[in-house]
């Protein structure tokens, strides 16, 4: 019951067993993948079937990641993390294909009620200590880029194409094809044919 309410985006109590039991099977997950070396390429791949509800093919993490469930994580063919992936999906993460992630990223679904009254931890009669948690799902869609050190805060959808300029906090919709930079993450221009990159014309800048 805990999970259908967390899963919906409802008040739910992290505390609850089946929970925990899922929580500490992705932190082991998380733990031997960044123990297992890059050369271990059937290895860590294994690692990350298990981890994930779907893993595309060509899906390469750079480590060390840590993931908070990823029985609720979805990640598309071809794409990409660098160092330090965090993944906390109390809501559903859905990462498209060929999304490019950099260093530092934080993708961030819990959220906490405002008032310390609704916030607070308190004991549950059978004596756990708890609290009260919701979430809002994210959403990266095909051919992102996020610079490294970004967050993405639940409730986001980064329509395809965008790029993320590093530092930026996300806490709204991003549109397609759109360069979004700064915290709050702001959208500066839309990404278009002009980009194009072309080693011959000198450097390129986005």
């Amino acid at each position: 019951m805990e999970k259908e309410y967390m899963l919906s985006g409802k008040l739910y109590d992290p505390n609850d067993k089946e929970l925990v039991e899922l929580r500490i099977k992705a932190h082991r997950l998380s733990n031997e993948y960044n123990m297992t070396p890059e050369t271990e390429e059937e290895k860590r791949a294994e690692i990350l079937k298990e981890l994930f509800s779907k893993m595309g093919k060509g899906v390469n993490l750079q480590g060390p990641i840590q993931v908070d469930y990823g029985c609720f994580t979805e990640i598309g063919d071809y794409s990409y993390a660098n160092f330090n992936l965090t993944i906390l999906d109390t809501c559903p993460v859905k990462i498209g294909s060929n999304v490019f992630i950099g260093p530092n990223v934080s993708i961030l679904t819990p959220l906490h009620p405002l008032r310390w009254q609704d916030r607070n931890c308190f004991y549950r009669k059978d004596g756990v200590l708890t609290d009260h948690e919701y979430g809002k799902p994210i959403t990266i869609e095909d051919n992102c880029w996020l610079g490294g050190n970004v967050t993405i805060c639940g409730g986001v959808t980064i329509g395809a194409g965008s790029v993320i300029g590093a530092g930026s906090v996300v806490v709204r919709n991003i549109p397609p094809n759109s360069l979004a930079v700064g915290n709050p993450c702001r959208v500066i221009r839309e990404i278009t044919e002009a980009d194009t990159f072309n080693e011959y014309e000198g450097e390129y800048d986005v």
